[in-house]
């Protein structure tokens, strides 16, 4: 008597899914970091040039500050 295994998977497809997975988080986390660097750019160039100035700094940091980068 002969039996079929119906429960597994094809050999490959679960890296496919995987890498599928890998992929589509990685542009949700690509999307994310965006936001968050556009959100901190509107809230600093909203500031006036003492408000800056009373966190250290001045208007041409706010680039590199929302991109994550630190001077110090």
């Amino acid at each position: 008597m002969t039996t079929i295994e119906t429960t597994r998977t094809p050999y490959g497809t679960l890296d496919l899914v995987a890498r599928i997975n890998a992929t589509l988080m990685s542009v949700v986390g690509a999307i994310s970091n965006w936001n968050d660097a556009r959100a901190t750019r509107n809230a600093l160039v909203g500031l006036s040039d003492r408000e800056l100035d009373d966190i250290g700094l001045v208007r041409g940091d706010i680039d590199m500050v929302a991109n994550g980068a630190s001077r110090f």
